[in-house]
């Protein structure tokens, strides 16, 4: 068989494991949305099904042995050639598990996101905890048969942030020690912005609407994806032509809506600029969680809570909600959405305390690895470390340990990816300041169009082709520097809290 037809055969094959693992996609998504309570058993089991298909057909080693011919070839192009090496990493590294193995996982994370849901709705850490226990335990396994060199969260971080090491991660969170956490303190000495009115009463409806708008004015192409509710947003994609994505609403908690859209949104912008004539394969699929959510975070922050941003859609917001933004500025509308608080909840954090949560969990999953944590404390001590770090008691499972929903997908090595994120999403905003002439005037025109086609051009085309590391520096001209988060934090919040 020539390359030709050899790598016509891979495609096929790398497609139809996609079109499997996005039916399971498909049924996790249905699962959080629609899923009837009686229909979580055997949901449960179809996943592990299929995922236990998806997982046989590409650890078969027919396959194996079709990557390793076409790789070790010279007659395929630079991205087919790509394609075929970031497979076989791939199939090397889930070939060390087991069909059993892979089912047995599934099982276990599916029977756990129910324990969750219940757990969080009855705020009680004992019904989820066996699950938890079952999960460090599978992640663990998970660990040892991958293999690590020097820590086992090196081998689930892997599947995050491919290359990123816990020894990486822990000297990045120094820095958000000894600068972030003494700016905070800085910010924490001045005059406290009123908030009060984004915590009225908003209606569902209402809220609904001006968040489908805010997403279409990014960019979101409804096209090509739709919005529902579930207890914890989240974007899914089927395809770069089929991303969807949910919310919450608060009726209570304006910014619950608001933020849940934009950040969801970004996901979804990025994977609906996939190149879709790489569906299934390596360049139709993101680089990373942490590229991934650098793009979440950029547009929510960098950009749907910059003042250019509400310059142009404050009015029509006010126009919405008359009753509580008739007579407000711009500006304090703007401090408001930026002002600075400890709080319970990660998704609702500000963005500097929000590393702090972030911390926390990092410190948490490597403890419970590398058994520093005894399992039977893991509450206790998440409450110590909120008091420590955020100065607060937590009152509740529910608004504490319960909060997030990764652990119940057995997410373990997903935290750190979300302060990645907003490091990333710095540096990159920062040289697209340089590239787009005047790129705030034009977000205070309504204009962010300039923006996303710079982030598809030099970020979303190239699917896997480049590493999180490559990506950075082909991007900004140098690796990932905290420096341009500190920067952009002290400039912004130095001039909000007036500081010098």
């Amino acid at each position: 068989m020539n390359k030709e037809k050899q790598y016509k055969t891979y495609t096929e094959r790398m497609q139809k494991i996609a079109d499997i693992n996005n039916a399971i996609a498909v049924l996790g998504w249905d699962k959080e949305v629609n899923l009837p309570v009686k229909g979580a058993r055997f949901r449960s089991q179809q996943v592990a099904t299929l995922s236990g298909i998806s997982h046989e057909l590409f650890v078969d080693s027919e396959f194996g042995d079709l990557l390793e011919q076409l790789n070790a070839g010279n007659s395929l192009d630079i991205k087919q050639k790509k394609n075929v090496a970031l497979s076989l990493k791939d199939y090397q590294r889930n070939n060390k598990l087991s069909k059993e193995f892979v089912i047995r996982r599934s099982k276990i994370v599916s029977e756990s996101y129910h324990a969750w849901v219940t757990a969080n709705k009855q705020s009680d850490f004992e019904i989820f905890k066996p699950s938890l226990k079952k999960l460090v335990d599978l992640k663990l396994e998970e660990a040892e048969l991958i293999g690590y060199e020097e820590h086992p969260y090196d081998a689930l971080l892997d599947e995050f942030e491919p290359g990123m090491t816990t020894a990486e991660l822990e000297t990045l969170f120094i820095d958000v020690r000894e600068q972030l956490v003494e700016f905070v303190k800085e910010i924490k000495q001045q005059p406290e912005i009123n908030s009060a009115f984004l915590n009225q009463f908003y209606q569902k409806d209402k809220q609904w609407d001006y968040g489908i708008e805010i997403l279409k004015t990014i960019g979101y192409d409804f096209g090509a994806g739709r919005q529902d509710i579930s207890p914890h947003p989240f974007t899914t994609n089927f395809s770069s032509e089929d991303v969807r994505v949910t919310t919450r609403i608060d009726e209570n908690d304006f910014s619950n809506m608001l933020w849940s859209c934009i950040h969801e949104g970004g996901h979804a912008l990025y994977e609906q600029g996939l190149p879709s004539d790489q569906y299934g394969l390596p360049l139709g699929a993101h680089i990373s969680l942490g590229i991934h959510e650098s793009q979440s975070r950029l547009w929510e922050n960098n950009v749907g809570r910059s003042k250019a941003f509400w310059n142009h859609h404050y009015p029509a917001l006010q126009a919405l909600f008359p009753e509580h933004l008739g007579d407000l500025s711009v500006d304090a509308f703007y401090a408001a959405i930026n002002k600075v608080q400890a709080n319970l909840i990660r998704t609702e954090a500000d963005e500097l305390h929000y590393h702090f949560h972030v911390l926390i969990r990092f410190e948490i999953e490597k403890g419970l690895l590398e058994g520093s944590i005894p399992f039977d404390e893991v509450k206790d001590i998440w409450n110590a470390k909120y008091k420590e770090y955020l100065g607060v008691d937590v009152p509740n499972d529910s608004k504490g340990i319960l909060q997030d929903i990764h652990w119940s997908h057995g997410s373990f090595g997903y935290f750190p990816t979300y302060s990645l994120g907003s490091f990333y999403a710095a540096q990159f905003y920062n040289q697209a300041e340089k590239d787009i002439a005047g790129l705030e005037g034009k977000i205070a025109s309504g204009n962010t169009s300039e923006l996303l086609d710079w982030l598809r051009t030099n970020i979303h085309a190239h699917g896997r082709f480049y590493s999180s590391q490559e990506i950075c520096e082909k991007v900004t001209g140098e690796p990932l520097n905290f420096k341009y988060f500190m920067d952009y934090a002290r400039k912004k919040f130095g001039s909000i809290y007036g500081l010098k």
